[in-house]
């Protein structure tokens, strides 16, 4: 086996830009059941944009918008509406990772440079991918701070914990024939495999259909799916996602739950709404994927999906998009052995979405 050159931690955090920092992480506290940890604003002498730091578990989620019209912040969310600008990946050394993706063929946005504060050195560069999206390396291991030189911390009360662990899985979607480029972009600059591949005969129906392939890294800790649009009578999912985001983009994060039953309780008690398949789907569930610790009664009742690969078997759910624009939305997921992303729930889920996308007028 090859040497990893760009060894990977995990996921450090996601950054998005929204058009209130404030209004949104009141929104993933009291709905989401994150907690606000560290801030950055006026009030730490930065004067062009405030962020918020919101923890749940190992999942990192910063808030950030602009404080004036003529900024990078503002601009992306006149675009894009409310979406992820930054995956944040912690890597051993920052210089390295910049020095080893540039090497590579990537287009570095910020060349690696060292933050500095009474809790120590962070060391952070940035290339780009697709669309305005970009990653960005961190180093943590010179630094002892809540988040990073610049931010303070939040003295809070915590919310009740709904159970959501870690990322489990970050999507991006992509315009036709762009899907390839970017596989081998993450061979290429990341040293990541292939992990995964589903075509559209796998995930289709009779109107639409989408292609998508999986891609990881050494560890397996980092997962990537990237899908793109196939040839429909009708417009794909990925499609609708791509006209109202303007471009490629993040279309879901996927976190895990340790008891995926108890999260999704919660969460629909903070009024979150969920895709559903038809009822159908669990008639013949039981057969299908064999054995389970979970009741399938429950199961229906919440609108949990279940697939089971050589693995194991897997448990999940999709929110609905989580703004006006048929854009991000979330997955909940929680693994018995399975390294899958529910090969066997696609069809049903395709359904679902096809449902949503009639009634917004864009099928």
């Amino acid at each position: 086996m090859s040497e990893d050159f760009l060894p990977i931690r995990g996921y450090d955090h996601v950054e998005f830009y929204v058009g209130n920092a404030k209004q949104a992480a009141y929104f993933y506290d009291k709905v989401f059941g994150f907690t606000p940890v560290a801030k950055s604003g006026l009030e730490t002498g930065c004067r062009d944009r405030t962020s918020y730091v919101m923890q749940q578990g190992h999942v990192r989620f910063v808030l950030t918008s602009a404080l004036g019209p003529d900024h990078e912040v503002a601009r992306h969310c006149a675009l894009h509406g409310d979406g992820v600008r930054l995956m944040a990946l912690e890597v051993g050394d920052a210089e390295s990772a910049m020095r080893e993706a540039k090497a590579r063929g990537a287009t570095v946005v910020q060349p690696a440079e060292a933050l500095e504060d009474e809790h120590g050195v962070l060391k952070t560069g940035v290339i780009k991918y697709a669309g305005d999206t970009d990653i960005k390396f961190v180093e943590r291991k010179h630094y002892r701070g809540l988040f990073a030189p610049g931010f303070e911390p939040i003295e809070c009360n915590p919310p009740e914990p709904i159970g959501l662990a870690a990322i489990d899985h970050i999507v991006t979607n992509v315009r036709l024939g762009e899907m390839n480029y970017w596989t081998r972009w993450f061979e290429q600059v990341l040293g990541f495999t292939q992990l995964t591949h589903f075509t559209e005969e796998d995930i289709s129906t009779e109107y639409s259909a989408l292609m998508s392939k999986v891609m990881e890294n050494g560890t397996g800790k980092c997962k990537f799916p990237i899908n793109e649009p196939a040839e429909g009578k009708k417009k794909s999912q990925i499609e609708e996602y791509l006209d109202f985001y303007r471009g490629p983009g993040v279309q879901h994060i996927a976190m895990s739950a340790a008891d995926i039953c108890k999260t999704v309780r919660a969460l629909r008690r903070r009024d979150i709404d969920f895709l559903r398949v038809p009822d159908t789907y669990y008639e013949e569930l039981a057969d299908r994927v064999g054995p389970i610790d979970e009741d399938f009664d429950e199961l229906k009742e919440l609108g949990i999906l279940v697939d089971r690969d050589e693995d194991g078997y897997l448990l999940q759910i999709f929110t609905q998009p989580v703004q006006d624009r048929p854009t991000l939305f979330y997955e909940v997921i929680e693994r018995h052995g399975s390294r899958g992303f529910g090969l066997g729930n696609f069809k049903a889920l395709f359904v679902s979405l096809e449902r949503e996308q009639a009634l917004r007028g864009n099928l």
